[in-house]
């Protein structure tokens, strides 16, 4: 927002309305000086280059704003560029459509419209002219010129004709109402209106008595109103109503300060003087405030002193004072509607102060909000409700949650009404809307949750269940790898006893790649079958997930052999195996457990109800355990809890490709990650760079919660230097740390970025060894590798010796061994 200083140079200074270009131009001939009439052709060729210069920069601003209306600079730049007074004139028009003009430029485009036409035609354009203004912030420097040029302008007022005085009058009326109250610079207003009235008093002293005291008593009321109100130089006021009342003829002694005043005025005096001292020392601190916005805003705090008075009006001219101040100042703005709407809730002022306060912070989508809620709660017409919400969605925001507040807040106000005779239709097309901008953008929490309102308002308010289910439908082409997408709508079927379509859900998305585990589909599908459908129902759900839990458990199970052998090296092997824990290796030799892993044997599940195989895959053992009754529901578990300590660390589902090892050639380790911080908010903080190919956030194994670490690859080392550009930068109010990924250097310099892969156990292949030491010195044998106390969690697999083994198994590493009961399989799960 431009400051009062900012004016367009333009309106400073118009040219002629001719467009000759200034002074020298209107000069006579003879005045000009008797040189080179060359030298006068070279001038007016120069004139004119520049006068085609300047038109062509205004063309330029003028498309500028065609395609960009709300952009406030060049609104500006158009105004100082415009030297012609029409052009001038549309430009502020134009500017005004979108923005609220500062009280110096309404001065001066009503003096400028007053030095082209005084005509009686001009004047109802110019009054409109000033009275927009005064709406736009309080002013009483634009008050005392509006009231001027109507006192000296309008006729009827002029002449002092009953309608010209009533209309005087009421336009005073007015003017004190805005800024009567205002403690230092009120008493202008009112010194303003006592002086009409007296001049009036003047012009009818050729009246009968009755009329003449009748002015007199409006005059002497003045004083009185004024004097009980705490404004600057009270005193002088006081002495003024005195003087004022001798030179009627009520005697009074200019010594004694209440001398010849009525009691009720004296009483009335001293409690606004002692109300002016409590605010003295605030008034002060503002006028020896500085320029800068914060200043003004921390004594501008003297607000709330006001509102611990008590008194709205007060309170509303002291909000209208620091909105003038500083128009562009969200917390007042937020701070003035929010106590218009829990004190004073005047629909008219409301309602006017919000329109202001959007105009002049068009980006924050909090007041958008509440701007809505207020017209609704004043009942205002459904054309306005409607008219304020496009506005809002056509302005720009900094996050796509101010968008999805907006219209939320339009949905929930039309659900609101709706009783009121409102079309249902106005509720789908807006959550149409809404889907159709917003679906990219949105996190999968608030997707969600708009999926779900719209289909639950499509079965309570539009009564079409094909409706709500189209809704959904339409979420799984968009969102259909997200499990709670399917987890919803399968949940709407349910809560509707649609158990065949609920059963028909479920078979066409157990077996697809969720994140995290993938199991929790298929666990859930066979919970259904329990509660709702019939045995044979619930035996071909679990026929059809078998395979695929034992699908994911497989892969788990491969998984975990990768980080999990030959863990417990000394410590110099895991220094320089830490580095090489991302790097893919293609050439060293797989120690005999990874081999066994990769390659687990075959076997068979039966889908009845009886009984199962399930293949653990640890360290290369089958293990068969019964699936029914108590027993299927151990093993569901124990698998579950398997896959859900896997998912933990970031793995995907069997069937994706499973890059569990990284080069870090063009990768950014970010560390102070705020924890609340997700997937999705990294890849929106490095959207502005682009090229980011992976994002993975570290989490805890166990709680599954952020640590406030991750690992971001990109394409190349350029869009690389550009996101190192970006640290320190703030991420959810935090600032993160952003540095290359370098495996080259050691532990101790990667310390603060560990990943959550660093802090499991070393896989064969590239972590068997040493960096750079590949000969048989640097491998561990068998026997030398020792466990302390009963922490066997990174111990190599051969040292372990889960429940059921025999010293059999012991001389055949590559068997685990039978389990002898489904208790120590569950045992052994949870040991690993």
């Amino acid at each position: 927002m431009a400051t009062e200083e900012e004016l367009p140079e333009a309106a400073a200074a118009p040219a002629p309305a001719g467009g000759g270009g200034g002074d020298d131009a209107e000069m006579p001939d003879a005045a000009v000086p008797s040189g080179s009439h060359s030298d006068s052709s070279d001038s007016d060729s120069d004139d004119e280059a520049a006068t085609a210069a300047a038109e062509l920069r205004i063309q330029a601003l003028e498309k500028t704003l065609q395609e960009q209306p709300l952009d406030y600079e060049t609104h500006v730049q158009c105004l100082r560029k415009a030297g012609n007074i029409e052009k001038l004139r549309v430009a502020r028009e134009e500017m005004n459509k979108y923005f609220p003009l500062t009280p110096k430029m309404w001065q001066e485009w009503a003096k400028d419209e007053i030095s082209l036409s005084s005509s009686e035609e001009s004047f109802g354009d110019i009054e409109k002219i000033y009275g927009h203004g005064v709406q736009e912030y309080l002013s009483i420097k634009l008050w005392r010129d509006y009231l001027d040029y109507v006192e000296e302008h309008d006729h009827s007022v002029s002449q002092c004709t009953p309608s010209g005085l009533s209309k005087m009058r009421n336009l005073f009326e007015s003017a004190i109402t805005a800024g009567g109250l205002h403690v230092t610079e009120g008493s202008k207003l009112w010194a303003a209106y006592r002086e009409y009235e007296m001049a009036i008093l003047i012009t009818i002293a050729d009246a009968n008595d009755e009329e003449r005291e009748k002015q007199v008593q409006r005059i002497r009321m003045l004083f009185h109103r004024q004097l009980s109100v705490p404004l600057a130089d009270m005193e002088s006021t006081l002495a003024e109503y005195k003087s004022w009342e001798a030179e009627q003829g009520n005697a009074n002694d200019p010594g004694a300060d209440f001398d010849g005043v009525p009691s009720n005025v004296v009483s009335a005096y001293k409690k606004a003087n002692d109300m002016y001292n409590e605010r003295k020392q605030y008034e002060d601190q503002l006028s020896n405030a500085g320029t800068f916005e914060g200043d003004k805003l921390q004594q501008f705090m003297y607000i709330k002193f006001e509102e611990a008075s008590g008194d709205p009006a007060r309170v509303q001219v002291l909000y209208e004072r620091a909105v003038s101040e500083l128009p562009v100042s969200s917390d007042i703005w937020m701070g003035y509607t929010s106590y218009l709407d829990r004190t004073l809730k005047v629909p008219s002022v409301v309602r006017s102060v919000y329109y202001r306060a959007t105009r002049n912070c068009t980006w924050v989508g909090e007041l958008w909000v509440h701007y809505l809620l207020s017209l609704e709660r004043i009942r205002a017409s459904e054309e306005e409700l409607q008219h304020v919400f496009e506005r809002a969605i056509q302005c720009t925001f900094s996050t796509i949650q101010e968008y999805f507040n907006i219209y939320l807040t339009r949905v929930h106000g039309l659900r609101r009404r709706i009783s009121d005779g409102l079309d249902f239709q106005l509720i789908r097309q807006t959550l149409t809307d809404a889907a159709e901008f917003l679906s990219s953008q949105l996190s999968t929490k608030e997707l969600l949750r708009l999926y779900a309102y719209w289909a639950k308002l499509e079965l309570s308010l539009g009564k079409d269940l094909s409706a709500a289910r189209g809704v959904w439908e339409n979420a799984i082409k968009k969102s259909g790898s997200v499990f709670e997408v399917w987890e919803q709508y399968i949940l709407m079927e349910i809560k509707m006893d649609h158990v065949h379509e609920a059963r028909s859900l479920y078979k066409r998305c157990y077996s697809k790649r969720f994140a995290g585990s993938g199991s929790e589909i298929c666990y859930s599908w066979i919970r259904f079958e329990e509660e709702n459908g019939t045995l044979d129902d619930y035996d071909l759900a679990v026929k059809k997930v078998t395979p695929r839990l034992k699908e994911l458990m497989t892969f788990k199970s491969q998984e975990e052999a990768k980080v999990e052998a030959y863990p417990n090296l000394n410590d110099n092997s895991n220094a320089n195996d830490s580095s090489q824990k991302r790097k893919p290796s293609n050439n060293k030799q797989q120690p005999p457990a990874k081999k066994r892993k990769e390659n687990p044997p075959k076997s068979t599940m039966p889908s009845d109800d009886q009984g199962s195989n399930v293949q653990s895959g640890h360290s290369g053992a089958v293990t068969d355990v019964e699936v029914g009754g108590a027993s299927r529901e151990k093993v569901m578990a124990s698998i579950e809890m398997k896959v859900d300590s896997d998912s933990r660390t970031g793995k995907s589902s069997s069937n994706e490709p499973k890059p569990s090892f990284y080069n870090d050639n063009c990768t950014v380790f970010v560390s102070n990650i705020d924890l609340k911080a997700n997937e999705d908010d990294l890849r929106r903080f490095f959207s502005d760079i682009g090229g980011a190919t992976a994002i993975r956030l570290l989490r805890d194994r166990f709680t599954k919660k952020s640590r406030g670490l991750a690992y971001v690859d990109f394409l190349d080392n350029k869009h690389l230097e550009a996101a190192i550009k970006k640290n320190k930068q703030k991420l959810l109010g935090k600032k993160v740390s952003i540095a290359r990924s370098d495996p080259s250097k050691g532990k101790k310099s990667r310390e603060a970025g560990q990943t959550s892969q660093d802090n499991l156990p070393p896989s064969g292949g590239d972590d068997a060894k040493a960096t750079g030491s590949s000969g048989p010195d640097n491998e561990v044998p068998k026997g030398d590798a020792k466990t302390i106390g009963k922490n066997t969690l990174f111990a190599p697999r051969a040292l372990v010796k889960p429940l059921g083994w025999t010293n059999k198994d012991e001389k055949k590493p590559d068997v685990a061994g039978e389990l002898k009961s489904n208790e120590e399989f569950r045992n052994l799960l949870l040991k690993k």
